[in-house]
Formats: C-alpha cells, sequence, structure tokens
C-alpha cells in the first residue's frame, strides 16, 4: 500500500525519512477524516462533539508533524513517537463513535503495524501495541471513575488480542523481510565487488595481451572470435584481401610455404584449434609480398571441470626476421662447405700420394700421418655444415636392407671402437628391408656410433638393436659412457648444441651430427629421441615407417606414445 502512495514510481526505502513518515501515517490519517466526515454527515448529533473534533484536530496536527519535523536530523527511531501518540486521537474518536459507529478500535491495526513494520523494535513492538490497544479500550472506562464489572473489562478485549496477533504477524515477516534485505543487500555488495574485481581483471588481461608482441586470439567451441589483442588485429588486416576491410579466417591471405601455396581453410590454425587439436610452432606465411610476415602458430584447446572443450587459445608469433636469418645461416653454410671441402680434398690426396713412397723417413711418415688424420676431421666437420644445407639431406629411397646398413656402420666403426675399448655388439634378425635412402640412414648410424663411443671414454659396451615394430622400425643404440643432464637429453639436436658434460671434458665437435641425424630422420618420415642418465649412459631411439615417408603419421606417433 505505501508502495501505491508513492506511485509506484520509487521503492518505500528510497524514499527520504520525511515521505516515508508522511506515506506511513496517510492510511490513518485519511481513513480518520473519511470517518469523521461520514460521522458528521450521518449522525447530526455527533457534529459537535467535543471528543470527535479534539480527535480530528489531533490526527491533523500528527500529520502536519510528519510532514514538518527534521526526520533526518533526529535520532534514529524518533518517528515511532507518531504511531504511539495516534493511540490518543483514536481512543477519543472510539469513545464519541462507540454507540454510532462499529469496528472503529480496529483502526489501531494502523499504528500497530506501522511499529511492528518499522524494524527499530524487533521483539517490542507487538508488546508495545498490545498494551496501547489495551490502554484504548480500558483507560476510557477509569476516566471518569466509575464502578467496574467483569463483563465491562472482558468485553473489549478482543481487540486488543486481534492487534497483538496482527502485530505478531507483521513483526515476524518484518524481521524476516529484513534478514532477507540484509542477506540481498550484503549478496548484492559482495556482487558488486566481484563485478569490480572481474571488470578489472578483464582491463587488466587486455592490457597484457595488448602489451605483449605476440598475436593472441581466443576462440569458443563454435570457433567464434571471443579475444583478439591488438597485435593480432594487426595480423588480421595484414593478411585480409586487397580492398577488403574485414572478414572470416577463410577469406584471409594464408599460405602454407615462401612459394605461395595456398592453405586450405580446413588446415589453417583457427579451423584445427575448433576440432580440437593442440599443436606448437606451425609455419604459414600471411599476406603478401612486400608485407608478407612468416607467423609460428601455436594453439592450446581450453577445457571446462568436466574435461568437455570450450575454445582455444592461438599464439601467432612473428618470425619473418628469424626465419629469413635463418634461411641465410644455410645458405652461408653451405657456401662455406663447398668452398673448404675443395682445398681439404686436395690436402688429402697429397698426403696419401706422399705417403706411398716408401723410401720416407720415420719423422715425415708421422706427420704426413697427423697431416691426413686433421684433414680427415676437419673433412667431418665439414660435410656436418654442408649436411645442414636442406637441399643436399633430401632422401634417394629405395628398398634396402637395414641389418646391411648397421652391420656395415658397425664395421667402419671397428677400429675406432677398439683403439678407445669399446664393444660393439648388434641385435638384429636376419634381414630387414625398408624404404629408405641408405647412405643417409648410414650417416645417422655413423654419429649416433661414433658419438657412443667418443663419449664412453673409459670404454663399455655399445649396442645397436634393430626390432619391427608394427608398420615401423626401431633402431636404438646404447652406451654406458659418461650420460648427460636431462635438460641437455631435451636440447641435444639442436644445431650447434652440446652437453656441459662434453664441454667439460674437452672433446672435440661442433654439435651439427645430431642436428643432421635428426634431419635425415624427419625426411624419412620418422622420429629420433634421446634418453640420458648423467654417468650412466645415453640411449638413441629412431623410429622409421617401413613403407618411406608416405606411411609415416600415425603409426609412428603411436609407437612413440607406446614406448613412453
Amino acid at each position: 500500500m505505501l508502495t501505491v502512495l508513492s506511485l509506484d514510481r520509487l521503492s518505500f526505502h528510497e524514499l527520504s525519512m520525511r515521505r516515508r513518515v508522511l506515506l506511513s501515517q496517510l492510511p490513518f490519517s485519511v481513513t480518520t477524516v473519511v470517518l469523521v466526515l461520514g460521522v458528521w454527515v450521518a449522525h447530526e448529533p455527533l457534529r459537535g462533539d467535543l471528543q470527535l473534533l479534539l480527535a480530528t484536530a489531533l490526527t491533523l496536527v500528527l500529520t502536519a508533524l510528519c510532514v514538518l519535523a527534521p526526520w533526518d536530523r533526529l535520532p534514529d527511531g524518533a518517528f515511532l513517537a507518531v504511531p504511539v501518540l495516534d493511540f490518543v486521537p483514536l481512543t477519543l474518536l472510539r469513545e464519541a463513535t462507540l454507540t454510532w459507529v462499529t469496528g472503529v478500535g480496529i483502526m489501531a491495526a494502523f499504528p500497530v503495524i506501522w511499529l511492528a513494520a518499522s524494524g527499530r523494535l524487533p521483539r517490542a513492538a507487538a508488546p508495545i501495541g498490545f498494551l496501547l490497544s489495551l490502554a484504548m479500550v480500558w483507560v476510557p472506562l477509569l476516566v471518569p471513575p466509575r464502578p467496574l464489572t467483569l463483563q465491562m473489562v472482558t468485553a473489549p478485549l478482543l481487540i486488543p488480542f486481534m492487534l497483538l496477533g496482527i502485530g505478531i504477524t507483521v513483526q515476524v515477516l518484518s524481521n524476516s523481510m529484513e534478514r532477507q534485505n540484509a542477506e540481498l543487500t550484503a549478496k548484492d555488495a559482495q556482487l558488486r565487488r566481484l563485478l569490480d574485481v572481474t571488470a578489472r581483471r578483464e582491463r587488466l588481461l587486455q592490457t597484457v595481451m595488448d602489451t605483449v608482441d605476440v598475436g593472441v586470439l581466443a576462440v569458443d567451441e563454435d570457433g567464434h572470435d571471443v579475444l583478439m589483442n591488438r597485435r593480432q588485429r594487426r595480423i588480421h588486416e595484414l593478411s585480409l584481401p586487397e580492398g577488403m576491410s574485414d572478414g572470416t579466417e577463410a577469406d584471409l591471405l594464408i599460405y602454407a610455404d615462401a612459394e605461395g601455396t595456398p592453405l586450405p581453410a580446413e588446415q589453417r590454425a583457427a579451423a584445427r584449434a575448433v576440432r580440437g587439436e593442440s599443436f606448437s610452432d606451425v609455419l604459414v606465411w600471411a599476406g603478401r609480398a612486400p608485407v608478407q610476415r612468416v607467423l609460428s602458430v601455436s594453439a592450446r584447446v581450453m577445457r571446462d571441470d568436466d574435461g568437455r572443450p570450450e575454445g582455444s587459445v592461438l599464439s601467432f608469433n612473428d618470425v619473418t626476421e628469424l626465419v629469413a636469418a635463418l634461411q641465410a645461416k644455410d645458405d652461408f653454410l653451405a657456401g662455406v662447405s663447398h668452398e673448404l671441402r675443395t682445398p681439404l680434398t686436395s690436402i688429402r690426396g697429397y698426403t696419401e700420394l706422399l705417403a706411398m713412397d716408401e723410401g720416407l723417413p720415420g719423422h715425415v711418415r708421422s706427420g704426413l700421418e697427423v697431416i691426413e688424420r686433421n684433414a680427415d676431421q676437419l673433412l667431418v666437420l665439414v660435410e656436418d655444415l654442408l649436411g645442414t644445407a636442406s637441399s643436399a639431406l633430401e632422401p634417394q629411397l629405395v628398398p634396402a636392407d637395414l641389418v646391411q646398413v648397421v652391420e656395415q656402420s658397425v664395421a667402419a666403426a671397428g677400429p675406432k671402437a677398439a683403439a678407445g675399448g669399446v664393444d660393439l655388439h648388434v641385435e638384429a634378425p636376419r634381414r630387414l628391408v625398408l624404404e629408405c635412402d641408405p647412405v643417409r640412414i648410414g650417416q645417422v648410424l655413423d654419429n649416433l656410433l661414433s658419438n657412443a663411443i667418443k663419449y664412453s671414454p673409459s670404454g663399455g659396451p655399445v649396442t645397436v638393436s634393430v626390432t619391427p615394430a608394427g608398420r615401423t622400425v626401431q633402431l636404438r643404440v646404447a652406451d654406458r659412457g659418461m650420460g648427460m643432464r636431462p635438460q641437455d637429453a631435451e636440447d641435444v639436436f639442436g644445431r650447434f648444441f652440446r652437453s656441459t658434460n662434453a664441454r667439460m671434458s674437452a672433446i672435440p665437435g661442433l654439435g651439427l651430427g645430431l642436428a643432421v641425424a635428426r634431419e635425415i630422420v624427419e625426411r624419412h618420415g620418422g622420429s629420433i629421441r634421446c634418453e640420458s642418465v648423467l654417468g650412466e649412459g645415453t640411449v638413441f631411439t629412431v623410429l622409421l615407417p617401413l613403407a618411406g615417408p608416405g606411411a609415416a603419421g600415425a603409426d609412428t606417433l603411436e609407437a612413440l606414445q607406446r614406448q613412453d
């Protein structure tokens, strides 16, 4: 009702204290005025009744007090004096109309409800209302003094007890609503704090994303963009066809290589991520020359608490300069290696010719052997450098017996192993044919055997094993040499990388052999990995598809996972 009286424009609790007090008083005041007007019209003898006039005057005074009193500056709860004082005109009104109008005492419900609903007297409101109602019906019996009977005292008790019930009901409901309002207020405050924290984190996240020099894109499970940082927006604009201001990923100019081979839409990064794939460092070429950029793309799937995919986050790292630098390095190494190999070949040829003279003094022959040995070492290093040029490692595939390739490499490494006190063992079937380049696979084996012997300074066994594994073949070279740290084993296939243990042992090498070996294995559609324990030895495992590079993929990966 109070909300209706406020014209339903504002919640009652949003009004000023003065308006709330006035609206709380209005039901009693309006009812009193209506009652007095009705009595004045219908009951002529009451028109000049002093009690009726006094009740009307007091009601109007209290109503005016609601408007004029500075309730905001008065002590909290001071307004409750109004409903308490309402019982004075109400008592006069009831006494004046007792024989003419029935049920006037029920109007006490207005101040009782006001007391109970105010929330200022959570436990005392109903008892106070009961006592005031009791005073309303009993005080007139005592003024003026008269003989009282039990019937006179008990007859009007229905109204106080009924109002007590109303007061208790309203008080319970009011207290419950107050608690609910308090809880809602607390939850609203907490929600606002959480929203503020969320908004601040969102701003922080966006600022961080716009600060990093990597394109970041988040997509939902349907492939719609959720978040894109400033760097990625620039990459997106760079990849658009000329004249297009915006477009989907299918519209972008994305190529699979520097030659401009278009990358199909279903093979592009976002499409793969939406399918639930996670990948790292996939190179793509975005845009057209002269503004074309090379991007290294990685993606990770986001999952909810139940493990269901709910989108993916992709990163686009501009590696244009790095790719150009690597290409320049490859070109430089290839050129230098070719230039070095020619004089080294001549040196070796002439030392061999000189060594054929049986009349050479011993010290001269010894010097020639030193020259030849160092020339051979330089030639191996040059071959490794030349091997880092990608074009030099293209395999020439033919059916070849891997066991024979292994036996040839072991035989070639035999003298060096014997000189170092290393025992070579081969564990292989009699014959195992696969599609490969036997020269390149022999180069891989030579490198692995050379390392196994070189890094076993105290001698010991080196075992080469060949094992069929489904549609793949597993080739393992294991030694019990000095080994290396696990972190070094992870980086051992990097170009020019040498483990800490190898550097401290002053064992010569450029750190190119294993990089070349990995390149050769991967060009065969296979994989190579290293397991090592410092001081206990190292195991290199090569997996090759039996049918050649075209049959590689899921089977090779599955075989690796089974070993892990």
